[in-house]
C-alpha cells in the first residue's frame, strides 16, 4: 500500500486482492483521499481501504441472479460508500449537492462509471418482490432465535402452525406480494374463518391462532427486512368463549379404574411407565417422555426427577424444577431408571395413551384425557392444604408474587406428596 499525491490531492494506491478479481477488473486501484495534507491522508487511508473491501464483499455476496440478493447488494454498496440506499424517485428529490455527492462517489476506472455501483448510489435496483410464501421462507432465518434450544420435535411443532397459516391464506387470498395485501384481503381471510366457526368446523381459538401465526410471519419479515409496509393486520381476532379445560380424574376413578388390577396391561410398557409416573408428580407428558438417566435420581435419600432443558426447550423458565417420587410413580421409575427413549422428544405419546384410555373405557367422561392426571394431582394437593408456593413450584407455574428464599426443602415436599400419593 502506498499513498501518492496525484495533482493536488493524495490517493491510496493498492493492488486488488485475488479474492475480488471476480468483481473488480482492475489489478491496482487508486482511491482518492480527498485531502492535500499528507498527515490527514495517512489517517484516512485505512478507512478508505476498509470501505473499498466492504464494497467488494457486498458485490461478491450479491453476484447472483436472485433479485433479493441484488437488492441487498445495492443497499450494502450504498452504505459502504457512506450513503443510505434510496430508490431513484427519492434520489431525484434530494438537494442537488446531495445528488452530485452520490455521482462523484461512483468509481469510474478509465472514466467509465461502474454500472453496479451507479445503480446502488442512484437507486435504480428494483426492490424485490416478496410474496407471502417467500416471506415464510425468509421467516425461518429471520426468526431463528426463537428456535434456540428446541428439540427436533419441538421445532416441528413450532413450524407446523406457521406453515398451515400461510397455506390457508394463500388458498383463500392468493400468493400476493406483501406490499399488495389489502384490508379487503384480510377481511376475506377472516370471513373464511367466520364461516367455518358458524358451521362448527373449528373454534374461535383455532381461527385466532391462524391469524396470530400469519401476522407473526408477515410482521417479522416486514420489520427485519426494513420494508416499511403498513400491514392491515389489526382488529381481526374473534371473541373466544370461556376456555374449556380438561377436568381432573376423581380419586376413586384413579384408584379403582386406572390403577385397577390389569387395567393398563394393554398399553406398551414405556407409555404405561410415563402414565404411572405422572400420577404422583403431575408433570406434563412431554416432560416425562424427555427424562433421562441424568435427570432421574433414584440412588439418593429422596428419590426425585429433575425437569431440565436437556436437549429440548422448556415451556418457561418456571418449568425447571425438582419433583419427589412417591408411590406408584416411584415404582414406575425404578423399572425405567434411564427414562423412556421410545417417547423422548416425540409427539406420539399423548395420542397413544388417549387412544388406549378411550378404547378401554378408562376416561371418566368424554372430556377427560391423559392430561387430566395433571389436573387431578393439583386438586389432591389443594384438598390436602398444600401451600400455594409449593404447588406452583411442583407444577412449574409462575408465582403471582415475589419469590423469597429457596422454598420448601425436597425432604419436606416429599413428605407432603407422600400423604396424597397412590
Amino acid at each position: 500500500m502506498s499513498i501518492v499525491k496525484r495533482g493536488r490531492l493524495y490517493h491510496l494506491r493498492r493492488r486488488v486482492p485475488r479474492r475480488y478479481r471476480e468483481v473488480e477488473p482492475r489489478e491496482t486501484v487508486w482511491i482518492s483521499l480527498h485531502t492535500d495534507s499528507e498527515m490527514v491522508a495517512h489517517s484516512k487511508a485505512d478507512r478508505a481501504w476498509s470501505q473499498m473491501v466492504e464494497a467488494w464483499e457486498a458485490r461478491l455476496a450479491g453476484n447472483s441472479e436472485d433479485a433479493e440478493a441484488r437488492y441487498e447488494t445495492a443497499r450494502d454498496l450504498a452504505r459502504a460508500r457512506g450513503f443510505r440506499y434510496l430508490d431513484a424517485g427519492n434520489v431525484a428529490k434530494l438537494p442537488v449537492e446531495d445528488v452530485v455527492a452520490r455521482v462523484e462517489a461512483i468509481p469510474a476506472p478509465a472514466n467509465q462509471p461502474d454500472p453496479v455501483e451507479a445503480a446502488a448510489l442512484l437507486g435504480t435496483v428494483p426492490e424485490p418482490r416478496i410474496t407471502v410464501t417467500k416471506a415464510l421462507d425468509l421467516y425461518w432465518t429471520l426468526a431463528r432465535e426463537k428456535t434456540f434450544g428446541k428439540s427436533e420435535d419441538q421445532l416441528r411443532r413450532w413450524e407446523a402452525p406457521r406453515k398451515k397459516a400461510i397455506k390457508n391464506f394463500v388458498a383463500i387470498v392468493g400468493d400476493k406480494d406483501l406490499s399488495n395485501i389489502t384490508r379487503d384481503d384480510m377481511l376475506d381471510f377472516r370471513q373464511h374463518w367466520l364461516d367455518r366457526i358458524e358451521a362448527d368446523e373449528v373454534t374461535a381459538n383455532s381461527a385466532n391462532k391462524d391469524l396470530i401465526h400469519l401476522g407473526d410471519v408477515l410482521k417479522t419479515v416486514n420489520t427485519m427486512k426494513r420494508l416499511g409496509l403498513s400491514l392491515p393486520l389489526g382488529e381481526l381476532s374473534f371473541k373466544e368463549g370461556e376456555k374449556q379445560t380438561r377436568p381432573p380424574f376423581s380419586e376413586g376413578w384413579i384408584r379403582t379404574r386406572l390403577l385397577g388390577p390389569g387395567a393398563l396391561d394393554g398399553l406398551n410398557d414405556q407409555a404405561r411407565g410415563i402414565l404411572l409416573g405422572m400420577v404422583n408428580t403431575g408433570y406434563r407428558p412431554s416432560e416425562g417422555g424427555a427424562l433421562t438417566a441424568d435427570t432421574i435420581k433414584l440412588d439418593c435419600d429422596v428419590p426425585h426427577i429433575s425437569i431440565e432443558a436437556d436437549g429440548r426447550q422448556l415451556k418457561s423458565h418456571f418449568a425447571r424444577r425438582v419433583i419427589p417420587l412417591t408411590g406408584v410413580s416411584l415404582e414406575a421409575f425404578k423399572q425405567y431408571p434411564e427414562g423412556f427413549p421410545r417417547y423422548r422428544n416425540r409427539a406420539t405419546l399423548s395420542a397413544v395413551v388417549n387412544k388406549f384410555l378411550r378404547t378401554n373405557g378408562l376416561l371418566e367422561t368424554p372430556r377427560h384425557s391423559f392430561y387430566s392426571l395433571r389436573h387431578a394431582f393439583e386438586d389432591r394437593m389443594l384438598a390436602a392444604g398444600i401451600d400455594d408456593r409449593i404447588r406452583r413450584d411442583l407444577f412449574g407455574h409462575r408465582l403471582d408474587r415475589e419469590r423469597y428464599g429457596k422454598g420448601a426443602s425436597l425432604e419436606h415436599v416429599a413428605e407432603l406428596v407422600a400423604r396424597i400419593a397412590f
